[in-house]
Parts: structure tokens; C-alpha cells; sequence
């Protein structure tokens, strides 16, 4: 299993792109009008729109090119991006990797179900634990481009893994491994209820 989660690592962590660095300073202005969905500092009110700040610029750079060249479809984003360059997508990336992302709270009745199968996944389905790539408190791995979870919204990440696990039309961008789309599949919806509720509180 160590070996598998290894394997893994490399193959994702070395199928990245390489981008221009990122200047936080210069992607602040650049990224006002982000905040409308985002929040100003890239922690969103919205439960449908997901938080940025803290998440991993490498993750975020890929995202913003994916969804810039139509790899992944996020309809409320339809034309955002299309006159921005590598190095504008890059400084918004800088500047939410920068902020400091907030923390919600888990349901209660969820918690138990949801911290076993973050931190233990099920071995009856072959199916990792979450802290293997995104870290036992939800920071992921900046390096690697795993992107950090704790405290994004649940009815956010419930939409994602609900997305990965649809077969067609759902969310195509997870690299050539396609390691979520295969996990997410051997979740049932009271799984994804469970982890995305954990995750939220999760810091």
C-alpha cells in the first residue's frame, strides 16, 4: 500500500507544468475581480464557490490554465480568464497561495465517519486514506500540487467528488494518473457527505 501511495506521489508530482513564478503583490489588483465569487482575500462566503486563500500556488496555476483552456469547465468563469496571461494567472495564484484561508465546522454526526475515512480510508474497498496526498490536517502539498483541503466548504467539495465520480461530464482535469476520478468512485454519497463535512472543519 506504501508503495502504491509512493508511486503515486511521483507520478503526479512529476506530470506537473512549469510556470512562471508567481508576484503576489502584482496578482492583488489582478485578482479584485476574483473576490466577487472569492472573497477579497480569497476566503468565500458562498458555499458553492470554493476558498483560495492558502491553497497551493502550484495548484491553483494549474486550475487557472485548465479552466482558461477549457480542460476543466466551470461555467460561472466562462470568459474570466481569456485575456489574462501565464504570468497574470501566476501572480492570482502568488497572491491566494499568500492569504491565510478560515476554518468552518463540521457536523457533528458526521465527524466519526468522516475522520475515518480522511485518515484511514477503507481497505474492504481498496480505497486510500485522504491524508495520504493532502496531509492529516488538510494542508495537501504545495510541492507536489496536491491541493490543500481543510476548511474548504462541504457543499463545495461534495460537488467536486461528485464530479470525479461521474463517468461522463464531470471533472476530467485530475492529470494523467486520474487518482481522484478513480477514488471517487468507490464513494457512496454518505461517504462524500461524511469526508466533505470533516473536511470543513478540518484545520
Amino acid at each position: 500500500m506504501n508503495k502504491l501511495i509512493v508511486s503515486l506521489l511521483l507520478t503526479l508530482g512529476m506530470s506537473g507544468v512549469a510556470h512562471a513564478a508567481g508576484d503576489a503583490a502584482a496578482g492583488q489588483a489582478k485578482a479584485a475581480v476574483c473576490g466577487a465569487c472569492h472573497g477579497p482575500d480569497g476566503n468565500s462566503m458562498a458555499p458553492n464557490f470554493p476558498k483560495l486563500a492558502g491553497q497551493g500556488e502550484r495548484y491553483l496555476t494549474k486550475q487557472l490554465h485548465d479552466i482558461k483552456d477549457g480542460k476543466r469547465v466551470v461555467l460561472e468563469m466562462t470568459g474570466l480568464l481569456t485575456n489574462l496571461s501565464d504570468q497574470d494567472l501566476s501572480d492570482i495564484a502568488a497572491y491566494f497561495a499568500s492569504q491565510k484561508g478560515s476554518v468552518g465546522a463540521a457536523d457533528p454526526k458526521l465527524v466519526a465517519r468522516g475522520e475515518a475515512l480522511f485518515r484511514g480510508g477503507n481497505l474492504d474497498k481498496g480505497l486510500p486514506a485522504c491524508t495520504g496526498c493532502h496531509s492529516p490536517n488538510g494542508s495537501g502539498n504545495a510541492a507536489a500540487g496536491f491541493p490543500h483541503l481543510g476548511g474548504q466548504h462541504a457543499q463545495y467539495v461534495t460537488k467536486q467528488l461528485t464530479d470525479f465520480r461521474k463517468e461522463e461530464g464531470g471533472r476530467a482535469n485530475d492529470g494523467d494518473a486520474m487518482t481522484m476520478r478513480t477514488i471517487a468512485r468507490k464513494l457512496s454519497d454518505e461517504d462524500i457527505a461524511a469526508v466533505s463535512s470533516y473536511i470543513q472543519g478540518l484545520h
